[in-house]
């Protein structure tokens, strides 16, 4: 008997996929009323539900568990499970075992949604059928097909806890800053889930500017500085312009690209890389390139009104991204007004306060952290915001022209679903 843990939709999946299979389940969730629910009740009439809290009962006849990413491995049942031998497993996994098709994994702290995407872009373009899915959006078990040539998925360090046994083709840990640290009891302990990615891929793709991943001599190599192999990707700066680069040879300019800030170099250079490792031609690369705009709330142009630039970024849950999306700005843009705020994650903001201080205008502070913030900005003007209406009105009046930034640093849920949903609501408000 299988044990499905979370009802959410991770969970949800897992239980649609054994049922598909024929696979005996039963499913507990320690909410009395998850979201989700009704929908569960009525897909799956006959299953053996367990609602409100866990009990060792639970285990009962159990040989598997399959487990939402978001529940911890600290939680009583997941203790339980593994003090019984019962194997704790993610979705991931078990989509592994019935995948026909070669599987990329991409994880890292920030970039990895729009790698992703970008990389699933280059492979459609190619002519070839992509999935992708996982942390993304779309749960890995909606994508399995036998006509699908390429799996692509955006792989979070949850998914990579619970994950003991993947077969990935390529994949590539895009970078690793402090994030999730109310999940894991040290730094340590997140870099080392981060980095069991590459436990699991037979080609190795690897930040060389990013000192916390290992380095390989076998492995492809990116960065943003020359390329040392010609199989490596990079840039190099020729009489003030910057360009993309395969060993030494020229692939486009960076100024050719529509998205903004050296991070999206970065980004684009890891994608580079695992389509070039795939097989997908240079050319081919590049015109996709060119022509992608990027994910909505990964700092989106949103529209300008009467000499103000909206951009959202509401994927910014936490000050190591906020930091990266003021960092594309403030060269281009004066009097920039940030909206910042939620639920802050257990890290230092010393940094992302400096750069406010010295380069922001104002900011208007929202959510859970708004009276900490404040405390901690000394020289740009702050205000505070009861709701994301009010917040855009508010910071439409601090200036005359320039930008305004959506970009919390912090997580959402204190005012809102999720961080789309804060994306919307800030958009919302823009058109009035």
């Amino acid at each position: 008997m299988k044990l499905v843990l979370g009802l959410g939709v991770t969970g949800f999946s897992i239980a649609s996929f054994l049922q598909q299979q024929k696979i005996a389940f039963k499913a507990a969730d320690s909410r009395k009323n998850p979201p989700l629910l009704s929908g569960f009740l009525s897909e799956f009439p006959t299953v053996d539900l367990t609602l409100g809290g866990w009990e060792k009962s639970i285990l009962q006849g159990v040989d598997e568990i399959f487990i939402s990413p978001g529940i911890a491995q600290s939680e009583a049942i997941v203790v339980w499970a593994l003090e019984q031998g019962i194997d704790v497993v993610s979705d991931i996994e078990l989509f592994s075992r019935y995948a026909q098709a070669p599987i990329i994994g991409i994880t890292g702290s920030n970039g990895k949604s729009t790698v992703t995407q970008l990389l699933g872009e280059m492979i459609s373009a190619s002519g070839q059928k992509v999935a992708v899915g996982g942390n993304i959006g779309i749960p890995a078990l909606e994508c399995l097909d036998d006509e699908v040539a390429f799996y692509v998925l955006e792989l979070s360090s949850y998914q990579l806890d619970y994950s003991n046994n993947l077969d990935l083709l390529t994949g590539v840990v895009l970078n690793i800053t402090p994030d999730h640290l109310d999940r894991y009891d040290s730094f340590d302990h997140y870099v080392s889930s981060k980095l069991s990615l590459y436990k699991y891929c037979h080609q190795l793709i690897i930040n060389i500017d990013e000192p916390l991943v290992p380095q390989s001599t076998t492995a492809i190599h990116f960065g943003v500085n020359m390329p040392k192999n010609e199989q490596d990707f990079g840039t190099v700066t020729c009489h003030g312009s910057c360009y993309f680069l395969k060993g030494d040879d020229v692939l486009m300019g960076v100024d050719e690209m529509q998205l903004i800030g050296e991070h999206n170099v970065v980004n684009i250079l890891a994608a580079f890389a695992l389509g070039d490792q795939i097989g997908i031609d240079i050319n081919t690369m590049i015109d996709c390139v060119k022509n992608f705009k990027g994910l909505e709330h990964r700092l989106e142009w949103v529209t300008e009104q009467q000499g103000i630039v909206f951009y959202n970024d509401s994927k910014a849950t936490n000050s190591f991204a906020s930091i990266t999306a003021l960092n594309s700005l403030i060269s281009k843009h004066e009097n920039i007004v940030l909206i910042a705020g939620g639920i802050a994650k257990e890290e230092s903001y010393a940094e992302f306060f400096e750069l406010i201080d010295r380069d922001v205008f104002g900011v208007v502070l929202i959510g859970q952290s708004a009276m900490d913030f404040d405390r901690s900005i000394h020289t740009a003007k702050t205000l505070h915001a009861q709701d994301m209406d009010e917040a855009v009105s508010l910071a439409k009046d601090m200036i005359n022209n320039g930008v305004v930034l959506l970009s919390p640093g912090c997580a959402s849920f204190d005012m809102f679903d999720n961080f789309e949903h804060r994306g919307r609501e800030f958009k919302q408000a823009i058109a009035g």
